[in-house]
């Protein structure tokens, strides 16, 4: 065996079950620098999704309070619970406000993001 056979460095072969296996593209059990970048990216880009969904059903179920949040305070006086009717709706101008805000954030963030592409 020759110097340059022994002083080459060989390419790291995988385990089998390694966490590693879905960046190994072509199964061929060496992660090339290419598959790396390419598996970066896809975990990147399924990152990126998971955070507009969980954006997305923060914005519904703030939209959904907003909605829900009048019917609180009929059903409340309804009930005879006229404190806790008159509390709710002092507090209502801050929750509406509160809540509009993270609506607003969310859409003027999704539209700042598509004038960008």
């Amino acid at each position: 065996m020759s110097y340059r056979e022994k002083n080459t460095p060989q390419p790291k072969q995988l385990e089998s079950g390694s966490q590693w296996d879905e960046a190994d593209a072509d199964g061929d059990g060496i992660i090339t620098d290419e598959e790396m970048a390419m598996y970066e990216r896809r975990v990147r880009f399924e990152n990126e999704d998971k955070k507009e969904d969980a954006q997305r059903n923060m914005a519904w179920f703030a939209l959904a309070g907003m909605l829900l949040y009048p019917f609180s305070v009929v059903l409340a006086i309804g009930l005879g619970l006229n404190e806790a009717g008159r509390i709710l709706g002092s507090m209502a101008s801050v929750y509406f406000v509160s809540v509009a805000a993270i609506v607003a954030a969310f859409y003027g963030g999704q539209a700042y993001t598509k004038s960008k592409k």
